[in-house]
């Protein structure tokens, strides 16, 4: 029997850095708008977080993970 993938978090940076990468590998994340990057995130499949847990300096960890991980 296969695990099942847990649930990505809004605190599950690193996670969420490398499947932005392998969804948007040609977009520069220090261009990308926090208001696009919080959509982009919830997208993201297995994402079940509450979409309001999300705050400014979630988004700017998040977008700073994801500009680690293109390098």
């Amino acid at each position: 029997m296969a695990d099942t993938p847990r649930p990505l978090k809004w605190t599950d940076i690193e996670d969420i850095a490398i499947l932005l990468v392998e969804k948007h590998p040609d977009v520069d994340p220090l261009a990308v708008r926090f208001t696009d990057l919080h959509r982009w995130v919830r997208e993201l499949p297995g994402f079940a977080d509450d979409p309001n847990r999300s705050s400014e300096k979630i988004l700017e960890t998040i977008q700073m993970a994801w500009l680690d991980e293109r390098e």
